[in-house]
């Protein structure tokens, strides 16, 4: 199983300053004192058009304008002082600024169009992503978790990974999964899953009886898509499912006095999506969570992780090695040394949830997945 969180940040267009723009004027003066200070048979006009290039690069079309009239008046003077604007050889030359000048002025209009275009879709992507995957809350309840989402490609917004948390009466209601496949129709398939969680956890329902809603809806929507898309790929959502109480929790790992205990369910379900199950279909299994255990939620980007050779990331390993107590110092610990590992680029999404109780004696909650 796999979790994921990704930093979301994105970088404005770099945009220009002035002392940028000392380096184009500095090619047209030093073209063109050059030029003027040679025989008229050796011919540097045409380095002018090196300005507007370079200016196109980091300014808006504006300011390449700019410098290549600046480019094709002092082709213009060069020409004047070296026989006359009207030779055949001059005239070219003029003609091959301006018009270049012209096509880079177009050129950086267009990029111009596209970074705009580019951040309104960022935007948007941020907004349904935030949506969606909703900051979990440091505290709710008697349990304090953090989590962190870390992202496979780093202008990706829009994935496949899924968690919420949902407090309901007695219980905090938990999901973490993760959908085969990325890009939209992965949030799609997110999005169907994370709406039948918190549109179910509220009611009075047994766990099996959440995840079976969930798992009808997942299969409904994946249906409807292939009878509208039959060439559509197949996709499914693997996922875990606990409830945490106040006598009552679940974990996948657990950490107690310096000990990794990786709780895994005797029979684990179908992934959802793949059928339309029934509630008696679900089996409910528990495992002890003390006060002062350390619970770990993850996807399998974190543990499918590899280094350059080819070591997956050992993560039973570094959690044993690990002397802190809060959940926040955990996950902030295990990012960086997950990136580490891996060289600084994951290559999938990942997420890790940590939570831990306050006080209270508890029993471990349910598993399905």
């Amino acid at each position: 199983m796999r979790v994921r969180h990704r930093a979301t940040r994105f970088t404005t267009p770099w945009r220009p300053t002035h002392g940028l723009l000392i380096v184009p004027l500095a090619i047209i003066a030093t073209t063109a004192l050059i030029d003027i200070n040679t025989p008229e048979t050796v011919h540097l006009g045409p380095f002018l058009i090196a300005a507007p290039a370079l200016t196109a690069a980091f300014a808006g079309p504006g300011m390449t304008a700019a410098v290549g009239a600046l480019a094709v008046v002092a082709q213009i003077v060069i020409a004047a002082l070296h026989g006359g604007i009207s030779t055949p050889n001059h005239e070219a030359q003029i003609a091959a600024v301006l018009v270049i000048s012209v096509f880079l002025v177009v050129f950086r209009r267009l990029l111009d169009r596209y970074e705009q275009q580019l951040g309104r879709v960022r935007s948007v992507a941020t907004v349904a992503q935030q949506g969606l995957l909703r900051p979990l809350p440091r505290r709710i309840g008697p349990l304090t978790m953090a989590s962190v989402y870390i992202a496979a490609e780093a202008g990706a917004q829009i994935g496949g990974d899924l968690y919420a948390v949902v407090p309901a009466p007695g219980v905090t209601r938990m999901v973490v999964g993760d959908v085969r496949g990325s890009g939209l129709p992965a949030f799609g398939h997110a999005a169907v899953v994370l709406g039948a969680f918190r549109g179910s956890a509220y009611r009075n329902l047994s766990l099996p009886g959440v995840v079976s809603h969930i798992a009808n809806a997942s299969y409904w929507n994946m249906a409807q898509l292939a009878e509208a898309e039959p060439d559509c790929n197949e996709s499914f959502v693997t996922a875990l499912v606990l409830d945490v109480r106040d006598d009552d929790h679940s974990v996948p790992m657990l950490l107690r006095a310096g000990h990794v205990r990786t709780l895994e369910v005797s029979e684990p379900a179908l992934p959802l999506g793949l059928g339309a199950p029934s509630e008696s279909e679900y089996q409910v299994e528990t495992f002890d969570f003390a006060p002062g255990d350390l619970l770990l939620l993850y996807t399998d980007g974190v543990i499918e992780a590899r280094d350059r050779k080819g070591t997956f990331y050992p993560l039973a390993d570094r959690l044993a090695a690990w002397t802190g107590t809060c959940p926040e110092s955990l996950v902030r610990h295990l990012h960086d040394d997950l990136l580490r590992h891996v060289g600084g680029r994951l290559g999938d999404d990942a997420v890790m949830i940590a939570v831990t109780k306050a006080s209270g004696d508890v029993r471990g909650a349910a598993a399905s997945r």
